[in-house]
């Protein structure tokens, strides 16, 4: 059972880092700070963009890590 838990999480731990580095950065730099927020159509409809999923399956995926992480602590005691 440890060592079915070992591999989930390492494979847990391969997914959240791989849909970290496919997520594109949230600042546009220097020109972002200057022109501020423009409030486009695209702008609006963030929630079904790619980085939207991106970001909801990231959070998810973290508490994943974290309790498996957790449970294989206590398992291993």
């Amino acid at each position: 059972m440890k060592m079915a838990i070992i591999i989930i999480d390492l494979l847990v731990c391969l997914l959240l880092t791989a849909i970290v580095v496919v997520q594109s950065g949230k600042t546009s730099g220097l020109a972002g700070a200057l022109g501020g927020g423009s409030d486009t159509f695209l702008a609006k409809n963030k929630a079904k963009t790619l980085d939207a999923k991106l970001s909801r399956g990231t959070k998810w995926v973290a508490v994943a890590f974290i309790l498996l992480t957790l449970i294989l602590n206590i398992v291993i005691k």
